[in-house]
């Protein structure tokens, strides 16, 4: 079985659980004697002791496999304290008043560590050190390469981009060519126009929720699209400074605020120009924000990679010479 789906079982394993003792405990059937039996301790077991352990014997990262336990769990307490009948509870009041200690110290570790990335990132950032390097390495340091890891690791570069752009330089990011893509069809400017369409309508938004609906939800939508506009921010100064690189074996694709994308070259089949629409597939992967892509990318495994460039000939070139080089 492929490890991407032993790491998915816990995860099954919770949705069945939860369908199944969900209906068991809120109907009235043959299993539960008709309503009669409905103790807690069925759920307890399989939430609060096997759904754990299966977290630590499929999740190889034991620091993955710990998060996502405390994590389910705190999901079965609170499965539990809304179908499980008032009757039936003995000891669920008292896990329920744990989860929300479980919760706060979860909250506590995750601030730490946040702290503890943004200063290792922002030291990084002051040296002559690839910004993307700077900003996974101290992530990676802490919990190891993982699904967790690229996910704070994006997170981390939308801050560090909103916060610090104007510490990064682009000379610094590994690759023997560079190549941007902000300038082609306005893709920046469309971006700004974007920012400033959402900084426009925010106040009165805002003013409209908190009459026609009520505070809470004006203040709730507002605090959303300010994260929202966070996103947008970085992405704006991030199209401009990661470039797209080609070093002598591969490419590198960075594409704004996302994870870079590591093409070899030996994986190629044929680069070509393209000005073509493209629409969304499972098969294919783009890297555009105005315009149809400009370069086409098919690889041996028969994937699509589209891309928008600002010099897509010179970028061609540059590709097949290095191609040659390494046949």
């Amino acid at each position: 079985m492929p490890t991407l789906a032993k790491k998915n079982i816990p995860f099954i394993f919770l949705a069945v659980i939860s369908v199944f003792w969900a209906f068991y405990y809120q109907s009235s059937n043959a299993l539960n004697g008709y309503g009669v039996e409905k103790p807690e301790w069925l759920l307890l077991i399989d939430g609060l002791v096997v759904l754990p352990i299966l977290c630590f014997w499929f999740v190889k990262d034991k620091k993955e496999a710990a998060i996502k336990a405390v994590a389910y769990s705190c999901l079965i307490i609170l499965l539990g304290s809304f179908v499980i009948p008032e009757s039936s509870k003995v000891v669920w009041p008292y896990l329920e008043s744990l989860r929300y200690l479980a919760v706060a110290a979860f909250i506590v570790l995750e601030i730490t560590t946040i702290l503890t990335v943004f200063f290792a990132i922002k030291a990084s950032l002051t040296k002559d050190k690839d910004p993307d390097l700077a900003i996974s390495k101290p992530i990676e340091r802490i919990l190891g390469k993982g699904a967790i890891s690229s996910l704070l690791s994006f997170e981390a570069r939308v801050w560090t981009y909103a916060l610090f752009s104007k510490k990064i330089r682009q000379q610094n990011f590994v690759g023997d060519s560079h190549f941007s893509c902000h300038k082609k069809d306005g893709a920046q400017s469309n971006q700004l126009g974007f920012i400033l369409i959402i900084l426009f309508e925010l106040p009165v938004m805002h003013l409209l929720l908190h009459f026609l609906w009520s505070p809470f939800a004006a203040n709730l939508t507002t605090g959303l699209t300010l994260l929202g506009l966070v996103f947008f921010i970085a992405e704006y100064k991030a199209i401009a400074i990661r470039p797209i690189s080609i070093v002598s074996d591969s490419i590198i694709i960075r594409y704004g605020i996302w994870n870079p994308l590591i093409i070899a070259l030996t994986e190629i089949n044929h680069i070509q120009p393209n000005s073509n629409f493209i629409r969304r597939s499972g098969n294919v992967n783009r890297f555009n924000l105005a315009g149809n892509p400009n370069i086409e990318i098919k690889l041996n495994s028969g994937k699509l990679i589209y891309l928008g460039v600002d010099s897509p000939n010179e970028f061609i070139s540059t590709i097949e010479k290095y191609r040659e080089k390494s046949l």
